[in-house]
């Protein structure tokens, strides 16, 4: 019927196709990531308030208090909404469900076209339980070290302000309006905490169980026992900054050390996968003729399964944390 059609009127069909697409992926990028511009005030709790939102608003957008109640426990909701927002994304555990089922039924549609259904069906729930998952993990990671990058700078600046007798409430809001996001944004929700009736203690233990970062539990830490027994705060700011910035230099430094293990790692992890592309593709017939046999696929899944116990153990023997 399209086909019929004059091509003048085709080619709008088809514009009008590749519009509502585009608008559709960007109006999700949005929803997930909320991108800033330049043009932009400088963090996304500066901007609320530049568009009116009260303190309560702010304090309840920005600021969980149920997965803060439950801790390190709580039901699969609660951690999936603390990884959520220690992943920085702005959105709710229904639209991330939504956003996993649809890209779930993607890969079903796409996989398909190539394998049985019940392959597929199979494929498109596993991608749609481990990438969504190991994309959130990542975007937490790059976002803690984001802020742990950002935490000595904030410190310094908390110290200097300190120590020219401003009160505490007063340097946690400069940092909050003169340091971008991530760590501007949560030291504004610490000065809303603080300046809708909570205690300094609560705050700063509050961020640190946001960030869920060991330097924001040694700051809230460090805050907790000042605050209750008395001393010289900003001198504790210093030196808390200083073994920050130590720890992320050794932390290169390892890095540095670690990286042929590294890549070995990764390389005797992906030769074999490698080496049976390569002769499947070059000679099919060499794994083809005996694809039926009764023995093949038990020894299959044992390799395959050796193969990810290599991967697993080679990655725990790279791995440094301290």
């Amino acid at each position: 019927m399209l086909e019929q059609q004059s091509p003048a009127l085709m080619f709008l069909v088809y514009v009008a196709i590749f519009i509502g697409v585009l608008l559709v992926v960007d109006g999700l990028r949005q929803l997930i990531f909320r991108q800033e511009t330049k043009a932009d005030i400088r963090n996304r709790r500066m901007r609320m308030i530049h568009h009116g939102a009260s303190t309560d608003d702010v304090l309840q957008l920005l600021r969980d208090p149920a997965q803060l109640q439950a801790g390190s426990k709580g039901s699969v909701i609660v951690r999936m909404r603390r990884l959520l927002v220690q992943a920085g994304l702005t959105i709710g555990v229904f639209w991330f469900l939504v956003l996993v089922v649809m890209f779930g039924g993607i890969v079903f549609a796409v996989a398909a076209r190539f394998i049985a259904p019940d392959y597929a069906a199979l494929g498109a729930a596993t991608a749609a339980l481990i990438v969504p998952l190991f994309v959130l993990l990542s975007l937490k990671e790059e976002r803690a070290k984001k802020l742990t990058g950002q935490l000595p700078e904030a410190l310094d600046l908390m110290a200097r302000a300190l120590k020219v007798g401003h009160p505490l409430s007063v340097t946690v809001a400069n940092v909050a309006k003169d340091m971008a996001d991530p760590i501007g944004s949560e030291f504004g929700i610490i000065q809303d905490q603080i300046n809708y009736g909570d205690d300094v203690t609560t705050a700063f233990r509050d961020f640190a169980e946001r960030v869920g970062t060991e330097d924001a539990k040694y700051l809230a830490v460090s805050v907790g026992i000042q605050h209750g027994t008395g001393g010289n705060l900003a001198r504790v700011l210093n030196v808390l900054s200083k073994v920050i910035r130590d720890r992320h230099t050794m932390r290169k430094k390892i890095k540095a050390i670690s990286a042929e293990g590294r890549l070995s790692g990764i390389i005797l992890s992906v030769l074999p996968v490698g080496i049976f592309l390569s002769i499947h593709l070059t000679t099919p017939s060499f794994y083809g003729d005996v694809q039926h046999d009764p023995l093949f696929r038990p020894f299959a899944f044992a390799i395959v399964g050796l193969m990810v116990a290599q991967a697993f153990i080679l990655y725990r023997l790279v791995k440094f944390k301290f």
